[in-house]
């Protein structure tokens, strides 16, 4: 069964102008351009919505943008975690009064709190909404991970609605599919894993390549829903190149570039990050090919 955000949901990128301000007309033609294809819902102000960077006031813009775009359409998931209770009950406040659907909350990164900490903050910020929440678990960029039983005690709030897991752990995401409430959603953090995470009984996935390719990852996800898993095991093969291409170098970096590639200009990522080199450029411009998006 899909999730209550659907099978496909697309991270959105935040698109820029050339001089790095945000680019909100741009933003609301993105999301009306990925909720015709295949999206369900979008996630706005995530790590590929290079959330670090944006200022408060920015996201809140976003937000707004996009949450008009989406009626009729889609649903709108906020990205308000931060490493901060307080300015995450904040944002997540200022979402809810917004008319967000649900809240993305990463786990709280640079400051290490142990396990009991990630779940005070959790449930602080759960208890003071009353929109669904889904925590987002990616040790890769937060240095810190959220724990099976951590995991299972955040599962009992009523409001804390599933896990958009980033691992790649998939004897962990199994576990957790069976010891979690049954109402308790796995969304893959991953493109690349989503094939064998929803095998496993995982719910969709948050997508970097629906960007480009929303259509192909519904049909993929229908029809694992449906049974059919070799006919979905074909598609993922298919997509892989192209799942590999979007991760040569930091995200959000590949799929700006490919979205300019393809017609749909998001602008420059913000520094830190910088704009792929030409030898990425060949290689996204490659996977693009081959996918038959050029």
């Amino acid at each position: 069964m899909a999730g209550r955000f659907g099978a496909v949901v697309t991270a959105m990128v935040t698109p820029f102008k050339a001089d790095h301000a945000l680019d909100l007309d741009a933003a609301r033609s993105l999301a009306a351009h990925l909720y015709e294809r295949g999206s369900e819902s979008l996630v706005i102000a995530g790590s590929t919505g290079e959330s670090p960077t944006l200022t408060h006031r920015e996201k809140l813009e976003l937000f707004k943008a996009v949450i008009e775009v989406a009626q009729g359409k889609g649903k709108v998931i906020c990205g308000t975690g931060t490493y901060n209770t307080a300015e995450t009950l904040e944002l997540s406040h200022e979402a809810e009064d917004l008319g967000a659907d649900g809240l993305l909350l990463v786990t709280p990164y640079y400051n290490k709190p142990p396990q009991r900490g990630l779940l005070e903050h959790f449930r602080k910020v759960a208890n003071a909404v009353s929109i669904p929440v889904v925590a987002y678990n990616i040790p890769g960029r937060t240095g810190i991970r959220l724990e099976h039983d951590t995991l299972l005690k955040m599962a009992e709030v009523p409001n804390i609605v599933g896990v958009k897991d980033s691992t790649g752990d998939f004897q962990a995401i199994s576990r957790l599919i069976s010891e979690a409430p049954p109402d308790f959603e796995v969304y893959s953090g991953d493109d690349w894993a989503t094939f064998g995470y929803m095998c496993l009984g995982a719910v969709g996935v948050v997508s970097v390549a629906s960007h480009l390719v929303g259509g192909k990852i519904r049909q993929m996800c229908d029809l694992i829903e449906s049974g059919d898993i070799p006919a979905a095991r074909k598609i993922h093969e298919e997509l892989t190149p192209l799942f590999n291409a979007l991760f040569i170098t930091s995200n959000p970096i590949p799929v700006k570039t490919a979205l300019g590639m393809v017609g749909h200009p998001v602008g420059p990522p913000r520094l830190p990050l910088v704009p792929a080199t030409n030898e990425e450029r060949e290689r996204i411009r490659g996977a693009l090919v081959d996918a038959g998006l050029l």
